[in-house]
């Protein structure tokens, strides 16, 4: 269990920001000055959910010490991301109500992660061609 928190620090961090970030009222994040497009929320946790994916595989991928593909890991990032968007959401409904949850943030977080999913199966079977 260790082992695993030593390799996935950055992934940990990553998460703690984007806790911060999404539960940050609106107004902290963007002054006025500066106006940001429609849709804008749903990219930044696309964009969000994505590079945590990445930093996950990553941490996975240099505590096992190569690029092994397992279908579990795959899982286990999946529900790991799921549980953690749903807590942003939850918490937004509930506790920090300056905030608007929504089924769409949700579903944009899950869009980065099969991004990332697929990034990271797609370069794995390019890494394994090349042996």
């Amino acid at each position: 269990m260790l082992k695993t928190l030593r390799y996935q620090y950055l992934s940990i961090l990553w998460a703690i920001f984007v806790v911060i970030i999404c539960e940050m009222p609106s107004s902290d994040i963007s002054p006025d000055s500066f106006t940001f497009f429609e849709g804008f929320d749903k990219l930044a946790h696309t964009g969000f959910f994505f590079v945590l994916t990445v930093l996950l595989f990553h941490g996975k991928i240099k505590e096992q010490g190569s690029y092994n593909y397992r279908a579990l890991t795959i899982l286990k990032i999946l529900l790991i991301t799921l549980f953690l968007g749903a807590a942003i959401e939850v918490l937004q409904y509930s506790v920090f109500t300056y905030r608007s949850a929504e089924w769409w943030d949700l579903f944009s977080d899950m869009i980065g992660v099969g991004m990332g999913i697929f990034g990271y199966i797609f370069l794995h079977r390019n890494h394994a061609n090349e042996k």
